[in-house]
């Protein structure tokens, strides 16, 4: 792909799938500028690290206002515990809804004018969870549900100028992934759920992520890419003893 030389923002992109986009974006020669609150306690190889705290529309507004070009904005800072909807206060769930859905309309805002100028393009990072019942983390599959339909609204409303899509992020192995699948049996077994029967790689998400941003998806706009390995095989599939009632009539 060709984004190289174009200025690219990842937030969150210290870790895990952040680090991924930053890494694809790298690799293709794009001026690559990763921030969120801390920096990576591995250094991503050809990026630059800004501290930034995405809920801060103050600091926001600076930070973005100081940039010489932006052509590709990655709204991909977000995340939750695990939380079950009447073990914790709407304000606690609340702040769930900022970082997921606020801060990256925050940073769009902030953004908008050098997008324009550049015919740029911004790339959110949905998840499957916006999309299914989240138990436990309901606050952020509404968050994400919100993002989601806040793109395809920002899409239309900055065509032609700026580009707006969403990758729906499906299961991703990363460094935290025993917080959230157990050890390496339990990833196995999660696993095996998925019909290309594996987790993502954060390079998957990259990779998603460069060709959105790129010449070859100057048609898309508005749009929402599953990069979930072909999603979930639905349950009922393992209830059912149709065929074996079917077989023996």
């Amino acid at each position: 792909m060709e984004p190289s030389g174009r200025a690219v923002v990842v937030t969150g992109g210290t870790r895990g799938v952040g680090a991924g986009i930053a890494r694809a974006f790298a690799e293709t020669g794009a001026d690559v500028v990763v921030c969120a609150r801390r920096p990576p306690e591995v250094p991503l190889p050809n990026t630059r690290f800004a501290t930034l705290d995405v809920r801060d529309a103050d600091a926001v507004r600076r930070f973005l206002g100081e940039l010489p070009r932006l052509d590709v904005l990655v709204n991909n800072a977000g995340g939750a515990p695990y939380r079950l909807l009447a073990d914790a206060s709407p304000e606690r769930h609340a702040r769930v809804l900022e970082l997921n859905l606020i801060a990256p309309l925050t940073v769009s805002l902030a953004a908008y004018e050098h997008l324009r100028r550049t015919r740029g393009s911004v790339v959110m990072i949905g998840s499957v969870s916006g999309g299914r019942p989240s138990p436990g983390a309901a606050a952020y599959g509404a968050a994400k549900a919100g993002l989601e339909n806040l793109a395809r609204s920002m899409a239309v409303e900055w065509a032609p100028d700026v580009r707006v899509n969403t990758l729906v992020v499906g299961m991703v192995r990363t460094e935290r992934s025993h917080l959230y699948y157990g050890d390496e049996e339990g990833i196995a077994a999660v696993s095996r759920t998925v019909p290309l029967g594996r987790l993502a790689e954060p390079s998957d998400v990259g990779a998603a992520a460069v060709f959105l941003a790129s010449d070859a998806a100057a048609y898309i706009s508005g749009a929402s890419l599953l990069v979930h390995g072909g999603g979930e095989r639905p349950a009922f599939l393992d209830a059912t003893n149709a065929a074996t009632v079917h077989k023996e009539s």
